[in-house]
């Protein structure tokens, strides 16, 4: 589809104000000085004092930020100029040196030229992009030889059911576009937006294998029986900050992740 990036960049834009507003995105906690990072990427990112990092796909910033605040030189990038206008708000409030730009992932050499010693993305992205080998060649592009590439996503799985996880609706595998209208909004599903969306499935096969054939080596791959969002519906935390699915219990994956990392030369 020509026009997914206009689509989804208006789609983005009108969820920036209801989730600023959100309990889902505690941003008076945040600003207070609460690390909006997981455990899940916390463990694979380690220490990242004076690392140079690029967060792909950002939305308004709290992760980006966060990892300032731990040390790192952080550059943030994002779709939606609502978000990145919002993501510089936060870190002027925040006081971090936090860079955002404004940009489509497959853009971004356009109007970036620097290597990073970390690449790094989370929790619904690649989902907005229809082709991952490019994807894979833009942080190859991106990462300093023997960089590493950290990444904590939802699960495949996840995404082959409907709404309301009644049953198996979408295809596991990238067969097409999705293309849906979608009322609120998963940090707030009462939230008074209408937003039409396009979005494509991704294999474990299509994320792995495309960042192998891009010189990226897998070190670790984990994935977890929970999630550490409330984002689906009739979820339930069985334990502090891990939700599951009621009817699924344990038996499915909600998030994978990975750590790899470029070759040296």
């Amino acid at each position: 589809m020509e026009n997914y990036l206009e689509i989804n960049k208006n789609s983005w834009n009108a969820k920036v104000e209801p989730h600023l507003k959100s309990d889902f995105y505690f941003v008076d906690e945040f600003l207070q000085g609460k690390n909006s990072l997981n455990s899940i990427e916390l463990e694979l990112l380690g220490d990242v004092k004076d690392k140079t990092i690029l967060h792909l796909q950002c939305h308004f910033g709290q992760d980006s930020i966060s990892l300032s605040r731990m040390g790192a030189k952080v550059t943030g990038i994002d779709l939606s100029d609502k978000a990145v206008e919002a993501a510089k708000n936060l870190s002027q409030k925040a006081e971090t040196d936090t860079r955002f730009i404004c940009t489509d992932l497959y853009s971004l050499p356009d109007v970036l030229d620097q290597q990073f010693d970390l690449v790094f993305t989370s929790y619904g992205t690649i989902g907005w992009l229809p082709d991952l080998k490019k994807w894979a060649n833009i942080i190859n592009h991106f990462l300093k030889p023997g960089g590493k590439f950290i990444m904590a996503e939802f699960h495949p799985v996840v995404w082959m059911f409907d709404d309301d996880f009644e049953g198996v609706k979408y295809n596991y595998f990238n067969e097409k576009p999705i293309v849906e209208t979608n009322e609120g909004t998963y940090a707030d599903q009462t939230a008074d937006i209408v937003q039409d969306y396009v979005m494509w499935n991704h294999s474990l096969a299509d994320v792995l294998q495309n960042l192998i054939e891009n010189d990226i080596s897998i070190k670790k791959f984990k994935e977890y029986d929970w999630s550490p969002y409330p984002c689906f519906r009739y979820v339930e935390e069985f334990e502090k900050g891990k939700w599951r699915i009621p009817q699924f219990g344990n038996k499915i994956p909600l998030v994978f992740a990975v750590e790899s990392q470029k070759k040296s030369s």
